[in-house]
């Protein structure tokens, strides 16, 4: 179709822009009177401008209300992981499983601070007289997460061998009455866990993670 065709088609339907007044606003129509401009283009102009604004806003709550139910969706798989898991074995096994499939992390690390007792998973237990724990004294202090770059340090003793490879983290503290440990989701992308991001989910997720840890620890050590 040719300007020409549009053009005609226009001619012979006069009432074209009655019937479609929306796209008015997407029009740039030059005004006969030079660089001088009239109420109602200027009354247009800001319309138009208001409207994009809108779109604009309305673009953006779609977008928190996408992100915000992909966040419930992955709390609610998550939350169900800690469920099922009936022995430590099958808290760490479905620890690993839903936060490499929903949260799309590279490297999973659960450290609890206590004496190893007799539980087959002596990897996971630090003693509370642990140089190592030092590293950790800012996050333990505070019992706030930090997102970013680990040191070299933090990385190998959180992840061991892959220590190298992990470019950002999230080192999640979880101090309870019951409970002292160290959750660690680790990536292989520098931007992954920024240390701008937010903390409020993580910290959900530890309450989540450690309210199943505390019952399990109990029922086992009482066995």
């Amino acid at each position: 179709m040719t300007e020409d065709d549009v053009a005609a088609y226009l001619l012979e339907h006069p009432d074209f822009f009655q019937r479609h007044l929306d796209l008015l606003e997407h029009l740039h129509i030059p005004h006969p009177s030079g660089n001088a401009v009239s109420l109602i283009a200027k009354q247009l102009e800001i319309f138009r401008t208001k409207h994009q604004e809108q779109e604009n806003q309305l673009s953006a709550l779609i977008d928190i209300a996408r992100d915000n139910d992909a966040a419930f969706s992955r709390m609610h798989e998550l939350t169900l992981a800690m469920l099922e898991a009936d022995a430590l074995e099958n808290l760490v096994a479905n620890l690993d499983h839903v936060l490499a499939e929903c949260f799309m992390t590279d490297f999973v690390a659960l450290k609890i601070v206590r004496e190893n007792g007799l539980s087959p998973l002596s990897n996971l237990f630090v003693s509370p007289d642990c140089a190592d724990l030092k590293l950790f004294s800012e996050q333990l202090a505070t019992n706030q997460p930090k997102c970013g770059r680990p040191t070299l340090a933090q990385a190998r003793f959180l992840f061991g061998e892959p220590a190298a490879e992990v470019k950002s983290c999230a080192i999640i503290p979880m101090v309870f009455v019951d409970l002292q440990a160290l959750l660690a989701i680790g990536s292989r992308e520098d931007g992954r866990f920024h240390y701008s991001m937010g903390s409020l989910f993580l910290t959900q997720m530890s309450k989540i993670i450690a309210t199943r840890l505390i019952s399990i620890l109990h029922r086992e050590m009482a066995g």
